[in-house]
């Protein structure tokens, strides 16, 4: 993280800092699902009545969003000492804290990963899976949950069946780790959404194993339970490529849902944005599933 007061800019562990201790205002370049929403989230630049704070952290996630991050903090210093963090800046995070840099219900019980995909920066940026304390949501957002030890997913699953919603995995569960014990938890769990991924031509067997498991224990088919990551637009891939690659998604029961292939500078081809809004809107998903339902007689 960068420190920035002044004119003077200092590194340090990003955004390790106990909430209590400070009056901490999180500012965002951009609002998502997942970004808090309470009184001292701001997003963008300040406006003429900020609220009082003794620090300012702007958090990243998006690396193309890193040069309208260091403009907002220069604009933030004159309010407070600022932070610069999150997972666009490269540095590894700490244990997680409910409800500070996400919405309430999101929770990371594990950071890293032990693959190492081409196109990720999950293990570059935090290493190999390391297990934190579990806190309390139902959206899980670990790089993969399931690569953890068994008993850490054990844990995970029982907090899960004590909160107020449905479980959600939305960091996505590593379809090649689900073994038959695993598909019963999930299947008793009554999750609202799973998400795996078919990033890879090697990542589809995997899938289609996985998502035997789970039938195979009790899940309905064509249920909009089941949804998968399909990796997009990366270098020398076609448009008629990635429609097959979604395609063969929907043919399991499965909602597939387009993500765009960016580089460090957030550049895309206009084409392939066009065709990703093709298939990552929900309801356009979910239309192209029903009209492949079988129907009763």
């Amino acid at each position: 993280m960068r420190v920035t007061r002044g004119t003077t800019t200092t590194k340090t562990d990003y955004f390790l800092v106990e909430p209590s201790a400070v009056k901490i205002l999180r500012v965002f370049p951009r609002r998502t699902a997942a970004t808090p929403d309470d009184g001292m989230v701001r997003i963008g630049f300040p406006n003429l009545f900020p609220p009082e704070c003794d620090e300012v952290h702007v958090s990243v996630t998006f690396t193309y969003d890193l040069p309208q991050a260091e403009k907002m903090a220069a604009a933030w210093r004159h309010i407070a000492p600022v932070k610069i963090g999150g997972p666009a800046t490269g540095m590894a995070g700490g244990d997680f804290t409910p409800g500070l840099y996400l919405k309430p219900g999101y929770v990371i019980t594990s950071r890293g990963c032990p693959n190492r995909c081409w196109f990720c920066m999950a293990a570059k940026r935090e290493g190999d899976i390391r297990e934190l304390p579990i806190t309390d949501g139902w959206n899980i957002l670990d790089n993969n949950l399931l690569a953890c030890s068994e008993s850490h997913v054990l844990h995970v699953f029982q907090m899960l069946t004590s909160q107020p919603r449905r479980a959600e995995f939305t960091g996505g569960l590593e379809a090649s780790r689900v073994t038959p014990m695993v598909a019963r938890m999930l299947v008793e769990l009554n999750p609202r959404r799973i998400y795996f991924a078919y990033d890879t031509p090697d990542d589809w067997q995997p899938l289609v194993t996985a998502v035997d498991l789970l039938r195979q224990v009790g899940l309905p088919e064509f249920s909009h339970i089941l949804s998968a990551y399909v990796l997009i637009g990366y270098p020398k891939d076609t448009i008629a490529e990635a429609a097959a690659r979604l395609r063969f998604v929907l043919s399991l029961g499965v909602l597939p849902f387009a993500m765009l292939y960016r580089d460090e500078a957030g550049k895309v081809d206009q084409k392939w944005r066009r065709f990703q809004r093709e298939w990552c809107r929900p309801t356009i998903v979910a239309s192209r599933l029903n009209s492949i339902r079988p129907t009763s007689s």
